[in-house]
């Protein structure tokens, strides 16, 4: 029996998806902008709009409710940087996809795999992450990064796996379906 040996591996996090970051941006300025209005409720008249006084007097702490979210949202994007994704693995009997979300592993064997290429995402900040997402007859599997590697197999099934490090992994992917040929 052949020793299982990891040519190559990825770990994916979520707090690096460009999408969720810029949503979890917004909401902590938001809160903010919100704690600072109801620190300083006098009107604000700029060139072009009137911004009135705080709404809200007869809530006399809704400005630390903004500051305490604001930092909540903070530290959940500090956590997310350290959550894991998407874990790519490479053996020389298999590429299996480990997600941190579900107890499903997806085991592609490389004898089945009958084409690989590597391209490149269209330039897009809004592309969320996925795991085993089927969609227009592919299979996605991102997290962030701009590469992919898509992998057909047999059956017909196309994997698409974002990657920090597509050139890598297409490369040992080409070179192990090269050598089961």
């Amino acid at each position: 029996m052949t020793e299982v040996e990891i040519l190559f591996e990825e770990k994916q996090f979520l707090g690096h998806n460009r999408f969720s970051a810029l949503i979890r941006t917004v909401f902590t300025v938001f809160c903010f902008l919100g704690y600072y209005w109801s620190e300083n409720p006098k009107p604000v008249q700029v060139a072009f709009i009137e911004i009135g006084s705080y709404p809200m007097d007869f809530f006399s702490k809704s400005g630390t409710v903004f500051f305490i979210l604001g930092i909540s949202i903070l530290v959940l994007s500090a956590g997310l940087m350290y959550l894991l994704n998407l874990q790519v693995q490479v053996t020389n009997e298999n590429v299996e996809l480990k997600g941190f979300w579900t107890a499903r592993r997806i085991r592609v064997p490389l004898r089945g795999i009958v084409s690989v290429r590597k391209s490149r995402y269209k330039r897009n900040i809004w592309r969320r992450t996925a795991y085993n997402l089927h969609s227009k007859g592919v299979i996605r599997f991102y997290t962030s990064g701009e590469d992919f590697v898509e992998l057909t197999d047999k059956q017909g099934f196309v994997f698409r796996i974002g990657s920090y490090r597509a050139d890598q992994l297409f490369q040992i992917l080409n070179t192990e379906i090269n050598k089961k040929s």
